[in-house]
């Protein structure tokens, strides 16, 4: 109702102004109340009258969590065990086993072991699947099994997982684990510094000054920041990050919302440690959010030079609000704006196409805005570079096939079959479209899935026996087809697997250790930064 009031200024009236806002408030209210009231009388009938016993909490969660996803996927409710996991997402700190666990297909699966901690200990490698814990046979238990690896400092699980088909038993005692939102940083030749940023916890900011003074002390005198896959994070440590590279009080985010009370604008607050030093900072397609706000302002700023491929496009804000019980809603309140006045969201979860998919902008609906000092940059969602590379963006069929874990799957089983390697031969990789064919992976691409469509339409309209040998035709050519696209994209899909054996020996480190030495967007953040005349020239300085 405040936007009808500010659009509509020609009434003169406060009076009749406060009148219709008063009025709305209480059609709102009443509105809220109302279906309030038929939703509780809808889930006591049901539950007293329903013929099979019920679970009232079970219900109630996907209820909940039917009704949030109709906004957007990031509007979410939690019940206890969920705040519990956020509370770890944001300061990085819990107590387990040190591995990133995941379900697939019904499996409990060991996805990457990190380094020292218990897990690594105890022998668990990516790849491993565990069966059961303590008494708890994990292919009959349908929670998150990963919160059951999880509880007081020092206290033992006894798991029992497969590895390449035998069964193993082993104790596992749980630790503290931390996981470092700067897990790797180095100085790379005799004056480059390079920072890796994973995630933004509690303590993003400080590892990232700790890093950067050190390489700083070791001789750097210019720097890349590595926000690649950076799902983001928390808000304030983006900006404090920025704040170390910008002067005192500059606009780095603003916030807006129908709500005024969501409306903010954060202004770096702490004088910087280093105005002047050259920095280059990578971006991907799974760089979001918290990852946006340091490259968009940093660009918006002309403070760095943005390389790699246009970032995710999650411009967004949620906030948690507390519930009973201990459960939280987390809302969506707000939306980014880089310090250009760039929206940063990709997709308008307002509006849906007729498969029920946000709407994304097309290029033609991009706006242009001005820089600090005059460059012109675009909205559109997410940050585009000013160096774009190319070879950064993977193909359809290479994201189809890390989806579906056909590489992560091979690569474990290369792992064993070639102990200590970390290249895959044209040999392998002739191995690896066999077993992709063998297994027969689901690639679910487009094509494949408006196959799947149309059988569906075809059985329910009982001509899928006249279409048959038609649509198995279609079908085959369009496997060959994909096998084809394999080969196409061999060097990219060669270096995805020589990636997963390189983590599986050399732990994560390993891997940005490789890629100081072969990544291409580091050779060419490097490069811009050697030469000044062209980084200033990018820059406009």
């Amino acid at each position: 109702m405040k936007r009808f009031f500010k659009k509509h200024y020609i009434l003169t009236s406060l009076a009749v102004g406060f009148f219709f806002i008063g009025v709305s408030f209480k059609n709102d209210f009443f509105e809220i109340a109302k279906q309030i009231e038929i939703f509780t009388e809808t889930f006591k009938t049901v539950n007293q009258n329903y013929v099979d016993e019920t679970n009232p909490g079970e219900l109630m969660n996907v209820a909940l969590k039917g009704m949030l996803a109709e906004l957007d996927p990031y509007t979410v409710f939690f019940n206890e065990q969920d705040v519990l996991r956020f509370k770890i997402n944001n300061t990085g700190e819990y107590t387990g086993i040190g591995a990133l666990v995941q379900r697939i297909d019904g499996h409990v699966i060991l996805k990457e072991v990190y380094r020292g901690f218990s897990a690594d200990k105890a022998g668990l490698k990516a790849g491993d699947e565990i069966i059961q814990i303590d008494d708890i046979n994990l292919r009959e238990y349908t929670e998150d099994a990963s919160q059951l690896l999880r509880g007081s400092k020092s206290s033992k699980v006894n798991i029992k997982y497969i590895r390449q088909g035998k069964t193993i038993a082993t104790e596992i005692i749980l630790n503290e684990v931390e996981i470092k939102a700067v897990p790797f940083y180095k100085l790379i030749d005799t004056n480059t510094g390079y920072i890796v940023l994973s995630k933004f916890t509690e303590t993003a900011s400080k590892e990232v000054r700790s890093a950067f003074l050190d390489l700083k002390g070791k001789g750097a005198t210019k720097i890349i920041l590595d926000l690649r896959g950076n799902p983001g994070g928390l808000l304030h440590e983006a900006v404090n990050i920025c704040n170390l590279f910008v002067p005192k009080n500059e606009i780095i985010v603003t916030t807006k919302s129908k709500n005024e009370k969501h409306n903010n604008t954060y202004r770096t607050r702490n004088e910087p440690l280093d105005l002047d030093i050259p920095l280059a900072v990578i971006v991907d397609g799974k760089s979001a959010s918290a990852s946006e706000i340091v490259s968009g302002a940093l660009q918006d700023l002309d403070r760095a030079v943005i390389l790699g491929s246009r970032s995710f496009g999650k411009g967004l804000v949620q906030r948690p609000l507390n519930l009973s019980y201990g459960t939280q809603v987390k809302v969506t309140i707000s939306r980014y704006y880089t310090p250009s006045g760039r929206c940063i969201q990709a997709l308008d979860y307002s509006r849906k196409d007729e498969n029920g998919k946000a709407i994304k902008k097309t290029q033609e609906e991009f706006n242009a805005f001005k820089t600090k000092k005059g460059r012109t940059v675009y909205d559109g969602g997410g940050i585009e570079p000013d160096i774009a590379i190319k070879e950064t963006k993977t193909s359809a069929i290479t994201d189809a096939l890390l989806k579906n874990n056909a590489i992560f799957d091979f690569a474990t089983k290369l792992y064993y079959q070639k102990p200590n390697n970390t290249k895959v031969s044209d040999t392998d990789f002739d191995a690896f479209k066999a077993f992709v064919k063998q297994e027969k992976y689901k690639l679910d691409t487009e094509t494949e899935r408006a196959m799947e469509l149309l059988l569906e339409k075809a059985k329910k309209e009982k001509i899928d026996d006249v279409i048959a040998s038609q649509y198995n035709q279609l079908a085959n050519r369009i496997k060959q087809s994909e096998e084809a696209e394999i080969e196409k994209y061999k060097v990219e899909i060669i270096k995805q697997l020589e990636e997963e054996l390189i983590i599986r020996n050399e732990y994560r480190d390993g891997l940005y250790n490789f890629y100081t030495q072969q990544n291409i967007e580091i050779k060419k953040a490097k490069s811009v930064l050697n030469n000044i005349t062209e980084y200033k020239s990018i820059l406009k300085q």
